[in-house]
This record gives structure tokens, sequence and C-alpha cells, in this order.
């Protein structure tokens, strides 16, 4: 692992020499054109240079002054009006990368006393949140105490706490970043939850603490790291569901598997497993998001996009800090005996349960196709305060099922409105099984007792919902059955279908991509009496792109005229996929 390490430490280097000169003289960032600076950028700087010195021990970069970038990105940070604090717990840990202790950090040396006092006073500062904000607050917890701010260390009653809302908000011990609303927004940053709070714990000034909160933080962690072996692609894909995948996607997935080998939260038995899954992640994140020519990360151009409120300049600076930590961590990680032999890929379907309670069920369902390598991921969870089509309960399949990134169109769903009111099946299951069908299909079905609308509200005495996705080889089979509790007047129906191509540089030999026929969509039954209306060709469009290259084409079945629903009757759709998988070449 070592030559894993000095390549990560390289790239590190490149994108910090790439990026630097956009730190203003002020803290500040200078965004790439097109892009608004974020408030907390100067904090994710500070947290990039501190784990680049404590990697390297070097100061400067390519004539640059790391100490001083540090130290004025830290003034910036700590005197941002409105205090934001992400970017406050990313500077109090970057701070800390210089030294455990004032007396010898050489960052704190180059502060005025004006910023020194402020920052006490910040660090003093405590709150509480329901979401992945309280790692930030586990953070600033373990620098007010490393800095001997506090004689009362926090850190372990933070974790507890975080904890506790974990186990009353998901019966299955997976987190939930919804604060309002319907609940159940599992998502990506309940994995960067626990990257962060491990990687705050490992610059806590007393081991202890991080030794007792190991096996607390590992009972939810291994959740995670137990699904990367059906979630991660056989070209390297990681978590391709939800708001702020793309890159992070495979940032925290690595940062994930490389903690728990070095935690040993993964058994000798699963380490070459787990070493294969890790190698595929790093190339797929290489090969999607580096510009390799000049090694700096491309998060956003003509042809794809990114989670709206990640910035080119945060990103960079966020992999850098990463790849200081791939670095470190790939050091410590001892490589299983012998050569690694991976395990040939089985055709499999397996439904992860997120939270199963009285009101509600949902989870993630995977499946996989050994033969055409078709890989599909149906996240059915909430979409948080924000509907995107990220979170819609459909395969995500990057290359073959796409869908636009940042915005919303029912793919692959129908949407039914009523009045005002917009239904999805989504968001929320009952009665949720997954099992074997006929001829060695995987199916998983669903129903929604009450529907809900795109606001995740419950419509009460509407009606109600039963799906069933059905895999079969490559072949996909989407049933909906609809029920109405008294005759009501259906005003609109729609269901979408997004045609995108693979990034034209950014692409990785290997990976799925839709050959010249396309989906080969059927409509088996339509009790809707819905019509395919002419394709729409959105090539120039910036809204619609996605996390790994560029939509072309939107088709919609559309009913645009009334249909009076009826108690008693069955209202069918059904749609049959047999999509032509191709592999890229080069």
């Amino acid at each position: 692992m070592h030559s894993f390490s000095e390549q990560c430490l390289d790239m590190a280097r490149s994108m910090l020499a790439h990026n630097l000169e956009s730190i203003q003289p002020d803290g500040t960032l200078l965004p790439v054109e097109g892009e608004q600076a974020r408030s907390d950028e100067p904090g994710h700087v500070a947290f990039a240079l501190g784990e680049f010195y404590r990697g390297t021990g070097e100061t400067t970069l390519k004539g640059h002054d790391l100490i001083d970038l540090a130290a004025r990105c830290i003034t910036a940070q700590i005197f941002t009006e409105p205090a934001t604090e992400n970017g406050l717990a990313y500077a109090a840990l970057g701070l800390l990368c210089f030294g455990p202790s004032k007396e010898r950090n050489p960052v704190w040396e180059r502060l005025v006393e004006e910023t020194r006092e402020r920052i006490d006073k910040a660090l003093l500062h405590r709150s509480d949140y329901d979401n992945h904000w309280q790692a930030f607050n586990i953070a600033k917890a373990v620098a007010r105490f490393s800095f001997g701010l506090s004689k009362k260390d926090e850190t372990s009653r933070l974790i507890e706490r975080m904890c506790d809302r974990i186990q009353q908000t998901s019966s299955a011990g997976f987190f939930d970043d919804a604060t309002t609303g319907f609940g159940g927004n599992f998502n990506l940053y309940g994995v960067m939850t626990f990257v962060f709070t491990r990687s705050a714990l490992q610059l806590h000034a007393n081991s202890g603490v991080r030794d007792r909160k190991l096996p607390t933080l590992r009972t939810y962690a291994e959740k995670y790291i137990r699904m990367m072996p059906d979630l991660v692609r056989a070209d390297g894909l990681g978590w391709a569901f939800g708001r702020a995948c793309g890159a992070y996607g495979q940032m925290h997935c690595i940062s994930l598997i490389l903690q728990g080998l070095r935690d040993g939260w993964i058994p000798d038995d699963q380490k070459t497993k787990y070493f294969d899954i890790l190698r595929r992640l790093f190339l797929f994140f290489y090969g999607t998001y580096l510009d390799q020519e000049h090694g700096y990360l491309d998060l956003r151009d003509q042809e794809r996009t990114a989670y709206e409120r990640h910035t080119t300049r945060m990103a960079n600076f966020d992999a850098a800090r990463y790849l200081c930590q791939w670095s470190r961590l790939a050091k410590t990680v001892q490589l299983p005996a012998g050569t690694p032999k991976t395990e040939p890929i089985r055709t499999s379907g397996r439904f992860v349960i997120f939270d199963k309670s009285n009101r509600k069920e949902q989870g993630l369902f995977l499946y996989r196709d050994a033969e055409s390598g078709l890989h599909a991921q149906i996240p059915l969870v909430s979409s948080g305060s924000h509907l995107t089509s990220d979170t819609l309960p459909f395969p995500h399949t990057p290359g073959v099922f796409d869908w636009p990134n940042n915005v919303y169109l029912p793919i692959m769903l129908p949407e039914l409105t009523f009045g005002d009111q917009v239904t999805l099946p989504a968001f929320y299951g009952k009665n949720c099984v997954t099992g074997l069908g006929l001829r060695n299909s995987f199916y998983f079905r669903y129903e929604q007792p009450e529907l809900i609308n795109t606001n995740e509200e419950l419509v009460r005495n509407l009606g109600s919902v039963k799906v069933q996705w059905t895999f079969s080889g490559n072949k996909i089979s989407a049933e909906f059955a609809y029920l109405v509790k008294q005759q009501v007047q259906l005003d609109k129906f729609r269901y979408a279908l997004a045609i995108a191509a693979p990034h034209s540089t950014y692409r990785l030999p290997g990976s799925l991509t839709l050959g010249p026929q396309g989906h080969r969509c059927t409509v088996a039954k339509d009790d809707f009496q819905a019509t395919w209306r002419e394709t729409e060709v959105v090539s120039a469009d910036a809204t619609y792109r996605t996390n790994y290259g560029k939509i072309h084409y939107l088709q919609y079945l559309v009913r645009d005229h009334p249909l009076i629903m009826r108690p008693g009757h069955v209202y069918r759709l059904i749609v049959n996929f047999d999509p032509d998988v191709a592999l890229i070449d080069s």
C-alpha cells in the first residue's frame, strides 16, 4: 500500500499547487468562473493545509507559505458573518493539525490577538443539531478541549447524543439527515458524518477518549461498511443516489473503508474483498473526476454538473485533504498475505432496511446482474427539504438509467396530479419485500396505503398504490397499481425517461453505457391511456446534466386531460425495459 500512499500524496500536492493561488490576501477564495464562493470555504482550505502539513511536515509548496495561508484562512473563517458552524469546525481541526498545543503551533503564533480571542469565543459557543451538523459540534468539542479552552471534555457526551438520535430515527441504526418533515432522509451525509467524526477523534489530545468512543462509532459505521460489497459497481462507482454524490460519493466511501481497515472493523477474512473494493472506488474517482494532465479535480463543465452547493474550489481542497488522509491511512493498513483473489461477481438482489416502523419503511434495494454488469440502486427514502430526482426510487444506474442532477423530474415513476396535489410513489413504503421470483428473477415490492405528495405530505383518504420492480438478467419491469378510495378526477399523468451519454473525456474504460438500441422501453399496460410525446432534445440545455455526463433527450409519457378514477377499479401502469447495456471501450 506504500505506492498507493505515495501516489495519494503526489496527487494532493498537485491539487493544492493548482488551487493555492485562489486564496486571496484576506483568506477568502476566488471562485471558479460561473460559481459563487461559499462562506465556509476558508475552513475547508485550513483543514486541507493542516492535513498536508501533518502528512509531510512541509511548510511551503510552490513558493507559497502554507503557515501564512492557513492563518489567513482561519482568520477569514472566524470573522465570517454570520458565523458558519461547519466552516468553524473545519478551521478548528485544521488548526489542530499544526499542533495540539498553542505553544507549539506555528499557525497559532501567526494569528493576531484579536483572532485568537475570537477563536476562543467561537469554540466555547455550544449548539445542538439533529442532522449531520452534529459532527461539526463534535469537532468543535475536540478542538475546545485539545487547545485547553475547557477542562471539561464534551466529546463523549456529544457522540452519545448523536448515536441516541440515530436509534430514535432509524430502527436499523442508519443516519437520518432529516430535521423536519416526513423524516428518513438517509443519504451520503450519513457516511460523511462518521468519517468526519472519526477524523476529529484522531486529533483529540486525549487518546483515551478516542479509544473509548471507537466501539460506539463502530456499531453504526460498520453498517455502511457492510453495504459496500453490494453497493459498489464492478467499475468502481460508489454511492450514486441522493444529494452530494458524484465525486463525494467516491471520496467518503474510500475514507470509510480505509478507516475501517485501520481500526480493525473489517475481519481479516474479508480484507481481500475490501481491498478490491477500495481499488475500484479509487480508480473510478481517478479516471472520472481528475484532470490527469494538470492534476486537479474537475467537478463541473459543459457536460456534467455536481451538487449545487459544492463549489469546485471546495471540492479540490476537500479532495486534497482526503488524499493526505488516505496516504497516512494506507501506511498503517496491512495487506493480507498472499496474492489477493477477487470473488467472481454473482447476480444478487438485496434490500437494506434503513428504518422500519408502524409509520413507514425505508431502505435501499441493490441489484446486480453478473452477465451484463447492470447494477442498480433503488432508494426508498425522503428527499429532505428540497425535491430532486436524485433521491427518487428508480434504478439509479449511471450510464444506463440516468437522471438530471439538482432538478426534479418523475424519472421512471408515474406522477399523478389531483387538483393541487401532485403525488409520487416515493419517499416511503409499507410491507417492503424482496425475494426470488420466476426464472431466477428478483423482485422488490412495497405499497403506500396513503398516497404522498411531492412535499412529502400524506394525502389522506385519496388512494393507495402498490409498486413492484422485477429484475431478470438485464431486463427490468416496473408495475404500479393504483386504487382510489372515492371517485376523484385525475387532472394530469406524467412519466419521464432521460437518455444521457458518458462524459467525452472523463470516462473510465469498462464503465456502463447505453448501446445503440437504447432502453428498449415498452408499455405493457397503461390504464391511464397516456401517450408518448415527441422526444425533447436538451443537449444544449445546461439544466439537464448528471454527475457523470450530459442528458441529450427526455421522453415523456403524458395524459393532460382529466380521467375520472372510480373506487374498486385497479389502475395499472406496467413498463418493461430491456436496455442495451454496453461497456465503454476507451
